[in-house]
């Protein structure tokens, strides 16, 4: 068992509740701050309401995927769920691969490696490869 600490000093404690307050403040005037101060607390995608200890589970999704771009009206912004969310990031990062059409830019950045990255040009070398009756 480990022995009790005594208590800090008045003046760290003086230090330590200044410290506490100003990143306090720094987190009222962050994004996620202001967008809840802004839109009700609903998921955007899936319309469940949030409070209490579960407003935590309430992101704020930019919606052009730029994390820099934060205008005071809210107007890069919306309040998904974090299952809504991941699935919102997961449409955009495969938007375009459906229906064998080519993809669309992909958000820069992106740390996600994706197996299937180059697929449609690999297919595509493949069959222009094979000979006509290969074809068929």
């Amino acid at each position: 068992m480990k022995p009790k600490k005594s208590p800090p000093d008045t003046e760290t404690q003086a230090q330590i509740l200044a410290r506490l307050r100003r990143d306090a403040e720094i987190r009222l005037t962050g994004y996620r701050e202001r967008a809840l101060a802004l839109f009700p607390h609903v998921c955007a995608s899936c319309g469940r309401e949030f409070s209490g200890k579960r407003l935590k589970e309430l992101t704020v999704h930019h919606k052009d995927h730029n994390h820099e771009n934060n205008p005071p009206d809210g107007s890069n912004w919306e309040l998904l769920c974090i299952y809504c969310h991941d699935h919102e990031h997961e449409k955009y990062k495969l938007t375009g691969y459906v229906d064998g059409a080519a993809p669309v830019e992909k958000p820069k950045g992106s740390s996600i490696a994706n197996p299937f990255e180059n697929l449609d040009n690999l297919l595509k070398d493949k069959s222009t490869d094979q000979t006509p009756e290969q074809q068929s």
